[in-house]
């Protein structure tokens, strides 16, 4: 029989009651009271919540269960079509409040999630400085779903003809923001930063506008007198220098050096991925040259060059400030890579993919980089220890001449 309103607000013992077609009043152990709708489908019976007693009066819940038994008549599953839309709601809720997210909330995101990653502390640093100068009065209280190719060059398209290369990381910036928060859910489509096929079409090329500045660099004949000098200054900088030199090695790669990296015993440094610009570990060899340098240094701590502060390395502008008490504000130290490329190139007949892996860098040619699996250690080797004889080559003094010019000794 069915139930009345009096004995749906009296029954309270656990169990079910039913209604007919279906619908059962259900009360837990625990006194919950709800709605049930019992049903058959595909052979297997199913059970579908049609809510609570306290909000859904005797004649509402006859109402909810007509239309699921109208969906079954159909050969719709009226709680999968339920969960479907209870599914799709959600999704939608979901975009709604991503299409909120600011590009400045999605520069934020990124960082975070990036920065730990990132061993440049300077690079990391200017990562939030350039988008706060250049990219966030143009585009950083618009939705990030918003961006498009106008918003992207009214950011960069004022600085593209007057800070050319600090341009072209903007956009790069904003590019790999915009690809995150795709990730994210918080865009679809093309990414309007990308260069190719895109922004080329729209901007001029860097290198027709402005002129490539490398780091200067010391003229490779000159490294000779230069290391004598340096030999001659006192301090862990200048020994640190000299270490850089002779390896052909970054800055950041030498003041992050760890004693559990040295192997003086097989003369080997071995550069952790998580501090090589290229993601792959490095294996240097070390000439005696350098040996010399690293058993000479106090075992203080884990670092090789141990800074001011327990447990800090020195700073990653000690060797550049070296230099200036040399009085070599000419050159930097970044440019003695491009010094002892100069020398392989001009000076030995090692080949040139020997050169560049020894100045870690990635094989371009893809083809290339795929058959070559190998480091060139031995050959590597070879080349350091020329390298470090040239580079502790005693400097040619001049000598005085004896000569008196003609025009003199007629006087």
């Amino acid at each position: 029989m069915a139930l009345t309103m009096r004995q749906v607000a009296k029954l309270t013992e656990p169990g079910r009651y039913g209604d007919g077609s279906g619908l059962y009043l259900q009360v837990t152990p625990a006194g919950a009271r709800s709605w049930l709708l019992r049903y058959e489908r595909g052979g297997r019976e199913r059970a579908m919540g049609l809510g609570p007693v306290k909000d859904f009066t005797l004649d509402e819940a006859r109402e909810r269960a007509r239309r699921a038994r109208q969906l079954l008549k159909d050969g719709i599953d009226p709680l999968e079509a339920r969960n479907e839309e209870r599914a799709r709601r959600t999704s939608e809720s979901a975009l709604a409040a991503a299409s909120n997210v600011t590009f400045r909330e999605c520069v934020e995101q990124y960082y975070k999630f990036h920065s730990r990653k990132w061993n440049n502390a300077k690079h990391s640093a200017q990562f939030l400085s350039t988008m706060d100068m250049y990219a966030h009065p143009a585009l950083g209280k618009l939705p990030v779903a918003a961006i498009d190719k106008a918003l992207v060059l009214k950011a960069i398209e004022p600085i593209w003809y007057t800070k050319t290369e600090t341009a072209s990381r903007v956009r790069g910036r904003i590019e790999a923001v915009l690809d995150f928060a795709k990730t994210r859910g918080y865009r679809t489509g093309e990414n309007p930063a990308t260069w190719d096929n895109n922004l080329v079409h729209a901007l001029p090329a860097r290198n027709t506008i402005a002129k490539v500045e490398h780091h200067p660099a010391l003229p490779f004949a000159e490294v000779p007198k230069f290391m004598a000098e340096l030999a001659a200054r006192e301090g862990i900088a200048a020994r640190a220098l000299e270490f850089t030199i002779l390896n052909a090695s970054r800055t950041g790669e030498v003041i992050g050096c760890r004693w559990s990296e040295i192997d003086l015993g097989v003369k080997l440094w071995t550069i952790p991925i998580g501090r090589m610009k290229a993601k792959r570990e490095h294996r240097v060899p070390l000439t005696s040259t350098s040996l010399e340098i690293l058993k000479a240094l106090p075992r203080e701590g884990d670092f090789v060059f141990p800074g001011g502060r327990k447990g800090v390395p020195i700073s990653n502008m000690a060797m550049a400030e070296v230099l200036k008490r040399m009085g070599r504000r000419d050159i930097t130290v970044h440019g003695f890579r491009s010094t002892f490329r100069d020398w392989a190139a001009e000076r030995t007949s090692y080949p040139n993919h020997v050169v560049e892996m020894a100045l870690a860098h990635v094989v371009s040619n893809k083809v290339e980089a795929a058959y070559r699996r190998g480091d060139l250690f031995a050959k590597r080797m070879r080349l350091m220890a020329d390298w470090a004889k040239y580079c502790m080559t005693t400097p040619v003094k001049k000598v005085a001449s004896n000569v008196t010019p003609i025009g003199r000794a007629v006087q």
